[in-house]
């Protein structure tokens, strides 16, 4: 979204109050991801609490009239693309919002596109291909409007980013999506033909004069949709799902079913516990659930049964911490409550 800029602001105008300001947003948007790697969930759902949290740090300083000029310090300006001490705007911009509306429109996507697409790439391939949303965004608004001094903000270049990714390497997955007034779950193919359609009609209706102003950057969200597709299918290569025709056609079954044969292939190897290499062998009811674990692990279900069981009866190798299951992706693991690091088995 592009937004009015009445003056900028630089680095070397900042005061020590500006520092704090500054300081507080960035912690907010990294918080969720330190917790996502450290419990081991969903990025894209870390995403989305980060842009949520960076939106109500912005909402409570606009409320409270603190002079804090986010907007000119880390936004997209086209003018200072070239500039090498202004580059971080390419990145900073995509946690900006210009209100609540803004900020929800995106992070239904990266929610609703997301999910299944990091269970789908994995968490590492996903972050990159929502970075390259974001920057193929940035870089066609740049290239399109290079003379502009209107600061461009939001992560909808990013959300499109997503549905390009998903389009170029499992188009038939069908996910729950509100399209054409209903709720239901739609293949991407038809999710992509309506939103990228619609942005392309608004694209052209501007250059007809057949549209109003606009504050809304149709070119970044082709630009994303566009970098995004092009690179997909390079970086999903070893990544938890297939490429291939039987994992990304309609007769390869669901999705669910898909996820399934992922998880079982990541499960982990039971083979060696962490007791034993830590030298406490487990010994009695626990010895013999690690056991049972270990004969009867090879099915998802049972594992998750086996390896609740032992959460129940033992401890961490470690720190003698108490410990948990994890699970994501239906793939069940034991963390220790204490320290992540010192547990995560199998």
């Amino acid at each position: 979204m592009v937004v009015t800029s009445d003056s900028d602001i630089f680095w070397h105008e900042l005061e020590n109050s500006d520092l704090i300001f500054l300081s507080i947003y960035i912690i907010v948007a990294l918080i969720p991801f330190i917790n996502s790697y450290r419990q081991k969930t969903s990025t894209a759902l870390a995403m989305v609490l980060s842009l949520l949290l960076v939106m109500f740090v912005r909402y409570v300083l606009n409320l409270l009239d603190i002079g804090f000029y986010e907007i000119q310090l880390l936004a997209m300006i086209p003018i200072y693309s070239d500039d090498p001490g202004q580059i971080y705007r390419f990145v900073t911009a995509a946690w900006l919002h210009a209100d609540w509306l803004h900020v929800l429109s995106n992070i239904l996507v990266i929610g609703l596109v997301g999910v299944p697409l990091e269970q789908r790439l994995g968490s590492k391939r996903w972050i990159i291909v929502y970075f390259l949303g974001f920057i193929g965004g940035n870089i066609a608004w740049v290239i399109t409007h290079p003379e502009s001094n209107n600061p461009a903000i939001g992560a909808s270049g990013a959300a499109f980013g997503l549905l390009g990714a998903y389009m170029a390497c499992w188009p038939n997955d069908e996910i729950e999506f509100p399209l054409l007034f209903l709720i239901r779950a739609w293949p991407i193919w038809i999710i992509v033909f309506v939103r990228l359609g619609l942005e392309i009609y608004q694209i052209y209706s501007i250059q007809e004069g057949t549209s109003g102003e606009t504050n809304i950057a149709h070119m970044a969200h082709i630009g994303g949709f566009i970098l995004a597709y092009l690179l997909a299918r390079i970086i999903a290569r070893g990544a938890p799902s297939s490429l291939t025709t039987d994992d990304s056609t309609p007769n390869a079954g669901s999705h669910n079913e898909s996820m399934r044969k992922i998880a079982k292939k990541n499960m982990g190897d039971l083979t060696e516990d962490p007791w034993t290499l830590a030298e406490k062998p487990l010994k009695g009811n626990a010895g013999r659930i690690l056991q049972q674990l270990k004969l009867q692990g090879d099915e998802l279900e049972t594992r998750q049964a086996w390896l609740e069981e032992l959460a129940e009866n033992t401890m961490c190798p470690i720190c003698n911490g108490e410990i948990k299951i994890n699970e994501k992706d239906e793939i069940y693991r034991l963390i220790c409550t204490i320290n992540g690091e010192h547990l995560f088995w199998p």
